[in-house]
């Protein structure tokens, strides 16, 4: 299976809209903060493009949320 199809990664990206979303970040504000083309948010977002580890410390940081958070909230740490 590959890895965007994965369902911890499909949670881990469905989490991570939401938290956008609930900062109410547009996408295009999101590619601002994180000096990307809006597209790569939104193929992020809908599971085109891959979202690796750098790349999710950029988005955390882009929303002001810790990692440590991120993975409290998702299971991955207790």
């Amino acid at each position: 299976m590959k890895s965007i199809h994965d369902p911890n990664y499909i949670a881990m990206i469905n989490h991570l809209k939401q938290v956008r979303k609930s900062r109410n970040v547009s996408q295009v504000d999101m590619a601002k903060r994180m000096d990307w083309d809006y597209r790569n948010v939104s193929k992020v977002e809908s599971f085109v493009r891959r979202l690796d580890l750098i790349e999710l410390c950029y988005w955390l940081e882009a929303l002001d949320y810790s990692l440590e958070d991120f993975l409290r909230e998702t299971g991955r740490i207790k």
